[in-house]
């Protein structure tokens, strides 16, 4: 098949033709439709997160399942999926107390002994093992995943769009919803409006928040957030982002989310808050990174916290949210700034860097 691979940091992704596997008895064979290009698969791409290489990127996707192994009983041949990152083991103390997203079971992995999922074959027939990117490896023609990294969804859900729920669309409204449970007429500020910043306004407008505060230096952006459900705008290039969310809120919001990964946005993320109010950090800040507070915020009860893919239980999650976008409710379309071939994903990465578009969308035959 052809798949988009890794081969050193900093590079461009290389076509490639790569070997897939059989499923084994709990994996299910996947043909890949649609695949969203990610600001966290560029964080790998850059080096600001590490990741054995040569690796197949790519991780927000929906596709086709072509087969299954003897053990499946999740999905059938046929199904259309969604793919999320973070497959469950259904039985350790994350998964049994709620938090299945926070599962890192080995269980749901090739033993190192066992023959890898991906792998290449040179001219004698030898096999080099490609390493799998967070579990699904979305940037090629076929995935070979656990059975509990997929779910199945109605079939008249568009794929380009389905995909887009696998990572963003989850993870910024899980976090309002899930991770920081805001309730009708509370008040939001989301700073950073990519596809992450984009869903958590969404998810902000389907929860009821009665104030949703988008920030952004990009205005197209702005302009976007507002369709999105933003009822007020920040161009963070202008003045002091704090002192005019406070301004706007009368002393501060109740839940902030910081959907970029940087270590000023995330302060600031919580120096926006009122007293008793959460920030949640969604983005993806850089190794080694440190986070600065100011210690006598704590005595007025503010909370800082992470929010991992939208603290999901995706096979609950996900299919509620197709019918979400399929009853009017959850905004996709406006999304996807362009849909590309995997030919394309390095120019797709560019603009990631110029930070101009939301999503591109790769969309296979």
């Amino acid at each position: 098949m052809k798949a988009a691979v890794l081969r050193e940091v900093g590079k461009p992704l290389e076509i490639e033709t790569v070997s897939i596997g059989k499923p084994g008895p709990r994996e299910v064979l996947i043909r890949t439709k649609a695949a969203g290009v990610c600001h966290s698969d560029l964080h790998f791409v850059e080096g600001s997160y590490s990741h054995p290489l040569p690796a197949v990127l790519g991780h927000e996707s929906a596709g086709i399942v072509e087969a299954v192994g003897s053990e499946v009983r999740t999905v059938k041949v046929g199904d259309h999926v969604i793919t999320c990152l973070n497959p469950y083991c259904g039985h350790c103390e994350v998964c049994l107390t709620g938090h299945m997203n926070l599962c890192i079971s080995p269980e749901t992995r090739r033993a190192k002994t066992d023959e890898p999922r991906l792998f290449k074959e040179d001219l004698g027939g030898q096999r080099g093992p490609m390493a799998q990117f967070l579990n699904l490896s979305s940037f090629a023609e076929m995935m070979l995943v656990h059975e509990h990294a997929c779910v199945a969804i109605r079939r008249d859900m568009p794929f380009d769009l389905a995909a887009l729920i696998g990572c963003s669309v989850m993870t910024g409204v899980g976090a309002v919803i899930h991770t920081s449970s805001v309730r009708p007429g509370e008040t939001v500020a989301v700073i950073g409006c990519g596809g992450v910043g984009l869903a958590t306004v969404n998810g902000a407008a389907i929860a009821g928040a009665g104030r949703i505060i988008a920030i952004d230096r990009v205005a197209s952006k702005l302009e976007l957030a507002r369709q999105f459900g933003a009822t007020d705008l920040i161009d963070a290039s202008e003045g002091d982002v704090v002192k005019q969310v406070q301004e706007l809120t009368g002393g501060g919001v109740h839940h902030s989310f910081e959907a970029i990964g940087l270590k000023i946005t995330a302060e600031q993320s919580f120096r926006m808050l009122r007293r008793g109010g959460t920030a949640n950090i969604i983005g993806m800040i850089p190794v080694g990174t440190k986070i600065e507070l100011h210690g006598p915020d704590f005595l007025g009860e503010k909370k800082i916290q992470g929010s991992y893919m939208g603290s999901n239980r995706f096979p609950v999650d996900m299919p509620r949210l197709v019918d979400f976008y399929m009853s009017g409710k959850l905004k996709l379309d406006q999304m996807i700034s362009r849909r590309i071939k995997l030919e394309e994903i390095n120019s797709a990465f560019d603009e990631l860097k110029r930070g101009e578009l939301a999503r591109s969308v790769i969309v296979f035959d």
